[in-house]
């Protein structure tokens, strides 16, 4: 019988769906380096990165049970970690604006409202967009990935990327119009 860390994602992410921790390991060991990475990328910080890998690995155990196409983990994952890493990222500008406006004296609590309204809104119009589109959004747009980088990131070329980063764009601006 072959090891399990010669199996394939597919196979390792349906027993961990039933609950089996050591193929869930196998599958930690095998992505997590890349994870990591790109979640350095996407927050600029090894310690955020970190935890937002840590969190998003928590979520995928809880919801393994749910993913419909186990040959695509690495991507699920990655869409996690994205989302876990989009947050942070929102947590900090927020937390770093409070405090800019903190030290200028220049209290403006209506703007701060309107400041954290708009990251809601934002994190609404998101949590909607389609994985595909949202991912090469935030590689972009937050990270400041190049469309190369982006490209060999989501393993499609660099006008793929283009187009969907285009979409993205127009879809995030028309929905943020609407929460106005």
């Amino acid at each position: 019988m072959p090891s399990l860390s010669s199996a394939t994602d597919a196979f390792l992410a349906s027993r961990a769906a039933d609950g089996d921790h050591l193929a869930f390991g196998v599958l930690v060991r095998r992505h997590a380096p890349f994870l990591v990475a790109f979640a350095a990328r996407l927050t600029g910080s090894r310690a955020d990165a970190d935890d937002c890998v840590q969190e998003a690995l928590i979520t995928a155990w809880r919801r393994l049970p749910d993913l419909t196409e186990p040959e695509k983990v690495r991507s699920w994952l990655t869409t996690i970690v994205s989302r876990k890493a989009t947050d942070r990222l929102r947590s900090r500008k927020i937390s770093e604006e409070i405090d800019e406006e903190m030290v200028s004296g220049r209290d403006d609590p209506e703007r701060s409202v309107v400041a954290s309204s708009q990251m809601d809104a934002l994190k609404k119009v998101l949590a909607e967009l389609p994985e595909d589109l949202r991912v090469v959004w935030v590689l972009r747009e937050v990270g400041g990935h190049s469309y190369d980088e982006i490209a060999v990131e989501v393993g499609e070329s660099a006008a793929t990327v283009r187009g969907r980063l285009a979409r993205a764009r127009k879809t995030v601006l028309e929905r943020m119009q609407e929460w106005r």
